[in-house]
């Protein structure tokens, strides 16, 4: 999935000098609305699990059929950053909460 995003870093325009330098360079941001039709229809992927981080933040986890994962964290300004990705994703039984 790593080779498959760099043309979203591309195609966001994202990649720049200074950038490469930071540490935390690897987060990708991106209005919601764009990094949802980039995702989905793109690269193929489905929101497969969401929770709450704080009032202004979701967690998101954005799988495909063949187990890369991406973490997006939405926020409340209407930005999306993708902060890990992965493979191998697994999906385990839901537990009841009670």
């Amino acid at each position: 999935m790593a080779k498959t995003l760099l043309p979203l870093v591309i195609g966001l325009g994202l990649a720049g000098g200074p950038a490469l330098c930071n540490p935390i360079a690897d987060v990708i941001c991106a209005p919601t609305d764009q990094m949802t039709r980039k995702l989905t229809q793109q690269f193929g992927t489905t929101r497969s699990a969401s929770g709450l981080r704080s009032p202004e933040e979701v967690v998101e986890i954005w799988t495909d059929s063949d187990g890369d994962w991406t973490m997006v964290i939405a926020y409340s300004t209407g930005q999306s950053c993708i902060v890990a990705m992965g493979a191998y994703w697994q999906e385990t039984e839901a537990k009841n909460p009670a």
